[in-house]
């Protein structure tokens, strides 16, 4: 196999498996002022995703790196374009993670509501961002010829691109109520609640899926690939079904569902850009693509050698801090 073939598809499993795990800890904190009523329930949700949420966001770190050393020329105009979406999505994870070492600091109300909104705010705003981030890859950036991106962030902002976001809040949100539906207490009195937040969000989530969909079709030449159409229907179908399980009380089946819903849309969009990476609105033939855009094969066969021998010890220590912190969580395990 080609070398820049093969580091699209790692870039594409890194952004894939950034989204499938990050996702369900941002919809946990997007959920938090909301969901949980009092301060032991807010811990509850805090304590699901404690062990794991750090981890998860090395996904994205690793993800950017690879990017950087295999696409590099990618990686500068992305980060331009990007420049102030990607400073307002960095104040809003510095946020978060300053929000979870600080709530227990102090037992007071106040505080610990001051941090809790940080938590949402921390979790809401790079949930949005990267919505409008992925829809952007779909529409397209005002690129020229010399790999330049010419456009502002506001030229970033549209109705499709605005739907993008709330569609990536809503499917996180829900991904994060099926998440805790398998950590926490399964006799616990959120259960219910959760059954309730679950059906509402799911079911809004899935309108605006298809909205998006319509909007991508639109605006966009990504359903000239089948094979990217076919994974977004699917994507579409087994998230509804993560509704209906949810629903029904059946906590497995809906976390896979809508982690496969997460896992195929990431999947179909860059199977859509196939072979472009960053698509250029101003001439298609100025886009950058994983030839003109790819470091040297030099470079792409040593960076191949050290992920053949970190990749799947991440992956090893990564499943094994899951093993370890898998049991649920209960309100007797908080420390008071």
């Amino acid at each position: 196999m080609d070398l820049q073939v093969l580091w699209f598809i790692l870039v594409v499993v890194l952004f894939t498996g950034f989204f499938f795990l990050e996702g369900f800890d941002y919809g946990v904190g997007i959920l938090l002022p909301f969901a949980a009523k009092n301060d032991i329930e807010r811990r509850m949700f805090i304590n699901s995703i404690g062990p794991v949420w750090d981890g998860n966001e090395v996904w994205m770190i690793t993800a950017g790196g690879a990017m950087f050393a295999a696409f590099p020329h990618v990686y500068a105009t992305m980060f331009s374009a990007f420049y102030m979406a990607l400073f307002l999505m960095l104040i809003g994870l510095i946020v978060r993670g300053v929000a979870f070492e600080f709530r227990s600091k102090h037992d007071t109300s106040c505080w610990r509501s001051l941090w809790d909104w940080m938590i949402f705010i921390g979790s809401f705003l790079p949930a949005f961002l990267w919505g409008v981030a992925v829809t952007n890859l779909m529409k397209g950036f005002m690129i020229n010829s010399d790999k330049i991106y010419m456009g502002t962030f506001w030229d970033l902002l549209s109705i499709y691109t605005i739907v993008g976001g709330i569609t990536f809040v809503l499917v996180f949100a829900f991904h994060g109520v099926t998440y805790l539906s398998l950590k926490l207490d399964a006799k616990s009195h959120l259960m219910p609640r959760l059954r309730l937040v679950g059906t509402c969000l799911g079911g809004t989530a899935a309108i605006f899926y298809v909205l998006c969909m319509a909007l991508t079709y639109a605006n966009t030449d990504m359903f000239k690939s089948s094979l990217c159409l076919g994974l977004m229907i699917l994507a579409a179908i087994v998230f509804v079904l993560a509704i209906i399980a949810r629903r029904q009380g059946r906590c497995g089946a809906a976390f896979i569902g809508s982690a496969l819903a997460v896992v195929f849309t990431t999947i179909s969009v860059f199977v859509g850009l196939f072979p472009r990476i960053l698509i250029s609105t101003m001439n298609p033939d100025w886009s950058l693509t994983i030839t003109n855009a790819s470091s040297s094969p030099y470079t792409l066969s040593i960076m191949t050698v050290a992920a053949v021998i970190f990749v799947p010890l991440v992956l090893i220590y990564q499943a094994w801090s899951y093993w370890i912190f898998r049991k649920r969580v209960t309100a007797k395990d908080l420390e008071y």
